[in-house]
């Protein structure tokens, strides 16, 4: 894949992190999330997801707040690099949901799961450079060589 393209890719990646978990962001925003999600889980055959006390509501909002951070950071300046850590995370990410589907059950869970593992897979094929030169920026009327410092680095 070209590097353009899977830039491409990790802005798409993070444009759809930034939309499903916008509202697992704050607690107000969580609660009609989880009605939502309860509400789909059942009409998929399974049961009514469990209640939420205060500490697994502060769990969804710190999960939700630091993906929506993370979100915003590959939008902005999105990388190869950055890529690749997102699918590492989203392969721990679908780990978990895989694991939550073995231990509950929940149909609900195969609409996360699936597209994580596919996202995180997306971001590990090889990318190759455009134009098949050098990626590295120079500024204007510098050489190429790395500056030293006056101490001898």
């Amino acid at each position: 894949m070209r590097r353009s393209a899977f830039l491409t890719l990790v802005r798409a990646s993070a444009a759809y992190d930034l939309l499903l978990t916008a509202p697992f962001a704050t607690p107000w925003t969580f609660a009609v999330a989880h009605a939502r999600l309860s509400a789909v889980n059942e009409s998929l055959g399974g049961a009514a997801l469990p209640a939420f006390g205060p500490f697994h509501v502060l769990f969804a909002c710190l999960m939700g707040s630091i993906v929506l951070v993370w979100s915003v950071l590959r939008l902005a300046a999105p990388s190869v690099a950055l890529g690749r850590y997102d699918g590492v995370g989203r392969f721990l990410f679908s780990t978990w949901m895989a694991w939550a589907l073995a231990a509950s059950g929940a149909p609900l869970l195969w609409l996360f799961l699936v597209p994580e593992f596919c996202w995180g897979v997306a971001q590990w094929l090889p990318v190759a450079q455009d134009g098949g030169g050098s990626s590295t920026a120079r500024a204007p009327f510098t050489s190429a060589a790395p500056m030293r410092s006056s101490r001898g680095g």
